[in-house]
Order: C-alpha cells, then sequence, then structure tokens
C-alpha cells in the first residue's frame, strides 16, 4: 500500500541528484578526503529557519520536557496559533524534542520539522516533516495500517508519526541528516556510511518516501597501525617493538582498502591446526575466524597475525566509516590465539586510516539502513 502512494521522483529531482554527482565529482579533484561534506555544507539552508526546542516549566512536576508553553522567539503569532492548533508534542525519551520551522514545499509558509529523540539501545532519533495547511500542520499520508487495523494517518494525534523521514542511531551506525537546496526545492539529505562508502539519499519532505534519488561516494583507505598505540581510558602510551609492529602491518595489508567484508564464510582455517589430533571439536571455529559480530561495530575483515612462529586470528573492525579531521578513521585491530577452551584473551590495537574518494555512482533507490522504514 506504502509504495503504491509513494512519491515518485519526477526530472527535477534527477536533474537535483545529477547537479549533486557534478558537485561532488568536482569537489573530489580538489578535496578527495571530504569532497560531501565540503558539497553538503555549501547547499545547506541557512536562513529562514526558526528553531526551538521542548523545555522544562517550574509548574510541571513529571521531571519531562514539553513543548513550549510560551511562544519562541522567532515563531510568529501566525505560526503558534498553528501549532497549538495542531496539538504538537515531538515526545521523546523524557520529552526530548526539538523543532525546526522552514518553508519546506516553496509556498511562502513554513512548514515544521520534528527531530525526536527515542533513545533505546540503537540511541534512535528520528525526524518528522509537517505540513501547513490552513490554521494547522498536518502530516503525509503514510500508507497501511497499524496494529489495531486503522491508518495512523486518521489519527490527528499522530501527525508526526504519519510524516516520518528517516531515522538517526548513535550507536550501531554512521547517519546524520541535512536540510539543503537544490533547482528551488529542499531536500533532507540523509546520509548512511559504512567502511567505503557514504551513501547520501535526496528525500522529499511532505511526501511518502519510496524510491529516491541516492548518490553514492566510494572511498579507498590508507591503513596504518600507529607505532605509538595511546590508551585513552588509562592515559597511557606504549611503544610497539619493531617486530610486532612489522607483523600487524603485514596482517594489515591482507585486508580490503576499499570495502568490507564482514565474517563471511571460512572454507580454510586462517591459522593452521597445530595436529590432527590436538584441537577438540568445538574449538575448530576458532581456526577460521574471529567469531561473530555485534551491531554497534563493523567488520572489516578477519586474518591471520603471525607474531613470530605462532599464528594468531586477527580482526578489523571499525565504525561504519565514522570519519573526522582530527581523528581520521578510527578502527581497531584486535587479535586472539585460537583454541583454547576458556574464551582467548584479546590484544586490542588502534589503526588509522586516511581516505580519498575514489568514485561516484547515482541511481533511484529505496533507502536502506534506515531503522524502522
Amino acid at each position: 500500500m506504502r509504495d503504491a502512494v509513494a512519491y515518485q521522483p519526477d526530472h527535477v529531482d534527477r536533474q537535483a541528484l545529477e547537479d549533486l554527482r557534478q558537485a561532488v565529482e568536482a569537489m573530489r579533484k580538489s578535496d578527495a578526503e571530504f569532497p560531501l561534506e565540503k558539497v553538503l555544507r555549501g547547499l545547506a539552508i541557512d536562513t529562514g529557519m526558526t528553531h526551538f526546542s521542548n523545555g522544562h516549566e517550574a509548574t510541571e512536576s513529571d521531571g519531562n520536557a514539553h513543548f513550549p508553553r510560551t511562544r519562541p522567539a522567532g515563531v510568529t503569532g501566525d505560526e503558534w496559533r498553528a501549532l497549538l492548533a495542531s496539538n504538537i508534542d515531538g515526545g521523546g525519551e523524557n520529552g526530548s524534542a526539538n523543532y525546526a520551522l522552514v518553508d519546506l514545499d516553496g509556498d511562502g509558509r513554513r512548514d515544521l520539522v520534528i527531530n525526536s529523540y527515542t533513545g533505546g539501545t540503537g540511541l534512535f532519533s528520528y525526524t518528522s516533516a509537517l505540513r501547513r495547511d490552513g490554521g494547522k500542520f498536518i502530516g503525509a499520508y503514510r500508507g497501511g495500517v497499524d496494529d489495531l487495523g486503522q491508518d495512523p494517518a486518521d489519527d490527528p494525534e499522530d501527525a508526526a508519526g504519519t510524516s516520518y523521514l528517516f531515522s538517526t542511531s548513535g550507536r550501531g551506525a554512521n547517519q546524520a541528516g541535512y536540510w539543503i537546496r537544490l533547482r528551488g526545492r529542499v531536500y533532507a539529505a540523509y546520509q548512511v556510511g559504512y567502511y567505503g562508502v557514504d551513501n547520501l539519499y535526496l528525500l522529499r519532505p511532505l511526501t511518502v518516501i519510496g524510491k529516491v534519488p541516492k548518490l553514492a561516494l566510494h572511498y579507498r583507505y590508507r591503513l596504518a597501525v600507529p607505532k605509538i598505540q595511546s590508551d585513552e581510558e588509562k592515559g597511557t602510551k606504549t611503544t610497539l617493538a619493531p617486530a610486532l609492529h612489522a607483523a600487524l602491518t603485514q596482517a594489515l595489508a591482507l585486508v580490503s582498502k576499499e570495502q568490507s567484508n564482514d565474517v563471511g564464510s571460512q572454507e580454510k582455517p586462517l591459522c593452521p591446526f597445530p595436529s590432527p589430533d590436538s584441537v577438540d571439536a568445538d574449538e575448530l571455529g576458532t581456526y577460521y575466524g574471529y567469531g561473530t559480530g555485534h551491531y554497534t561495530y563493523e567488520i572489516v575483515g578477519d586474518m591471520p597475525v603471525w607474531l613470530g612462529r605462532q599464528c594468531h586470528i586477527g580482526r578489523l573492525v571499525d565504525w561504519f566509516g565514522a570519519y573526522s579531521g582530527k581523528g581520521k578513521l578510527y578502527a581497531q585491530l584486535w587479535v586472539r590465539k585460537p583454541g583454547g577452551s576458556e574464551e582467548p584473551s584479546t590484544q586490542t590495537y588502534t589503526v588509522k586510516g586516511v581516505r580519498s574518494a575514489i568514485g561516484v555512482k547515482t541511481s533511484i533507490a529505496k533507502v536502506e539502513g534506515d531503522n524502522g522504514a
């Protein structure tokens, strides 16, 4: 049902995607490390927006933040009356929600963007957009029914829920949302990052989201194990022995510099068995790979690490391509011995990576990586 009523990208949306592609391609020639960030910064909407948040009132006793009781600065009297008439409540964990008024459809009247922090194990935040319609703000029809068999768009109290655009996770993902302008239209640019690629989706607010213009910017990394390893928690620094540093560097050369491979299916053991009779059946798997992963990090790949004549199992992990000018790509190399009936001890080494954008691809595709979509 949702696909049947979803907005279909038109020629203007496709032209906007091509404009974005050309801008990123041009930027990567002068800055291959941060072309997407610089282009988005130049396209960002920096005027005509008013921001405000839920807050605490002296009269409230539940400890939660609530929608403002008085008109925030920058909100017109007409907009304030429409907000009150719409019974806006961003919800969120303990009332953690913020709002932005901005003209999303070019009709000269500002619409409403809601960002609600819901928390949970993934530290989720959800972004919605409501259209100004007469004296109220209303949501776009999302399609489908809820658990009670009702169309949520029929519920005026669920305006934010019916206008959901995207979510971001503070744990287990590398995601962000930006408000930009292309070809005279406002888009929610939704970024979903991984090791080796940033996917950027152009979402038309105030519509039902289906397939959308997508730009994929691919990277290649120069990976290195720093000779001086810093432990921020302990506040200590350790200099790696030359032989150890060489062994870790050699192991690091075995993983892909362009895409993550997750655990994969190992047909052959990464480390040789000591002898056919020296390994218990329940320990065989420890020679094939590092083991299962976890949603909070991304597995780039497993590899053998030879420390002297002893083969260890190594795993390179990162945090979904999270990258900064200060820390670059932050990743870790985990190393442990295979075998053993007890939980093996792990040695952790910091890995740094400098990226270079190597190509841009565009398509019309469904949004992937959006929790709850």
